[in-house]
């Protein structure tokens, strides 16, 4: 058997050159595929002629204690380390692979499952309650599974940079490539080229080629392309490990180092709850004559804040009309406004000295208010708030 101590999950992230990370801090990984197949009948027999298989459909679900890094955020957007800010707009064309190693009770390694050309389709912040570990959650879809075992079982990736020329080759060693049980002469999963910042993916048989160690790019490339590969192979890079542990960040950062603000200045105090929500309306288009998605993007986003509290003040009220610290003698939810803004401000513990990451929703509208009342307790009171906007920094002074 296999236990979650032994399950490595790393991310790949596809159309940048960057290396791929172990995806720290995962409290739950879980995924669906379905096959899409349909049964083909006849009139005048009784029973299935065939089936027709169609594209499948995975979907990913990713659970991650938050522990105040933009790291794989920065993956799943394919940007580089350098990179402080990422808004909602950036997951539109990013894929990434996912990756797991297997290692069973027995310290036997038994294989890597791939989940290839991810594309995100919506995440979650949530700060379930006053004494809660922060959670941040996502949602990735996709159109393949791949299980690796025995001569093919690890999963390996290797960077090269290329010289400039007509039809160079990359040695691909420690460990040499293992075909493909299912395509005879085939060695590898993907191949990509970096060329001045903007990185593709070439096209087996016409822009790559690949006899066992040696891949082939061809055609005329420039000075310092970069390639990658992704192959598979009965043993991993020697005196490397799949995945390394990061006992540098904290293990989870906790709701009592958050601040929340209403209209970027309005502390927002007694909240019991919160909840932020965005989700990609994706639009990832096939194609008559080709088995592949062959372009990506998201029609709309919707983002979802929803906060709950103990009634004490209606200080949010006053906020959504437009008359915090007015006085004001009547709140009419007719009269709310729109266009507001929602800052969130985790620091590494609850001293506040430590800026960590935020994240801030932008151009939101109240669309539900709700108020609970129960025998013997204190009433509660909440609120929900919709948009399209929003980023995640880690820079303080972008929120």
């Amino acid at each position: 058997m296999i236990h979650a101590s032994y399950y490595r999950p790393k991310v790949f992230p596809v159309l940048m050159d960057g290396a791929p990370v172990e995806i720290d801090r995962l409290q739950e990984m879980s995924s669906t595929t379905t096959l899409n197949r349909t049964k083909i009948r006849e009139i005048g027999r009784d029973g299935i002629v065939d089936w027709k298989k169609s594209i499948p459909t995975v979907s990913l679900t990713l659970r991650q204690y938050e522990y105040g890094t933009l790291e794989f955020w920065r993956q799943l957007t394919n940007k580089g380390a350098s990179v402080d800010t990422i808004t909602f707009a950036d997951f539109k064309t990013p894929q990434v692979d996912v990756a797991g190693y297997k290692t069973d009770d027995g310290g036997t390694f038994l294989g890597t499952v791939l989940y290839k050309g991810l594309r995100t389709s919506g995440f979650s912040v949530n700060f379930a309650d006053p004494d809660a570990i922060i959670e941040r959650s996502f949602t990735l879809v996709g159109e393949d599974e791949m299980l690796f075992l025995n001569a093919n079982k690890y999963l390996i990736y290797k960077r090269n940079v290329i010289a400039a020329g007509l039809n160079q080759s990359v040695t691909l060693s420690d460990p040499t490539p293992v075909a493909d049980p299912d395509n005879s002469g085939q060695y590898l999963l993907r191949v990509t080229r970096s060329r001045a910042g903007v990185t593709t993916e070439l096209t087996a048989g016409t822009e790559w080629s690949c006899t066992g160690a040696t891949l082939t790019i061809n055609g005329t490339s420039s000075a310092d392309d970069v390639i990658r590969a992704w192959y598979t192979a009965g043993a991993y890079i020697t005196g490397v490990e799949p995945f390394v542990n990061n006992d540098v960040d904290v293990g989870g950062i906790s709701t009592d180092s958050v601040s929340i603000y209403l209209q970027s200045s309005n502390y927002l105090y007694r909240l019991q709850s919160a909840n932020i929500d965005v989700s990609f309306d994706r639009q990832d288009i096939k194609e008559i004559g080709n088995k592949d998605v062959v372009s990506r993007g998201i029609r709309e986003t919707t983002t979802k804040v929803t906060l709950g509290r103990i009634l004490e003040q209606y200080t949010i009220e006053e906020i959504l009309r437009g008359v915090a610290g007015l006085s004001y003698g009547k709140i009419d939810v007719r009269e709310f406004s729109d266009g507001l803004n929602l800052i969130v401000k985790i620091y590494s513990d609850n001293d506040k000295t430590t800026f960590k990451i935020g994240y801030k929703l932008m151009n939101l509208a109240p669309v539900g208010d709700d108020a609970g009342n129960t025998v013997n307790d204190y009433i509660t009171r909440g609120v929900t708030l919709e948009g399209d906007q929003g980023l995640i920094t880690n820079v303080a002074n972008l929120l």
